[in-house]
């Protein structure tokens, strides 16, 4: 998903180059949504992690 967020931040960099604005503006824009997704589930991952752990561990 982080790489589908870098390819979507490639795209746009490129399009602005271009001198495509929308298309740069909305390519930047789903990379961002698709970033914080990846944020979102890297944490909920990261907790689910920590709270599975076993208590009895010395």
């Amino acid at each position: 998903m982080l790489r589908l967020a870098l390819l979507f931040l490639v795209v746009s960099l490129i399009a602005a180059l271009l001198g495509f604005g929308g298309i740069a503006f909305a390519s930047a824009e789903i990379a961002k949504v698709i970033f914080f997704i990846f944020l979102v589930l890297f944490v909920v991952a990261l907790l689910g992690g920590l709270m599975s752990r076993p208590s009895d561990v010395v």
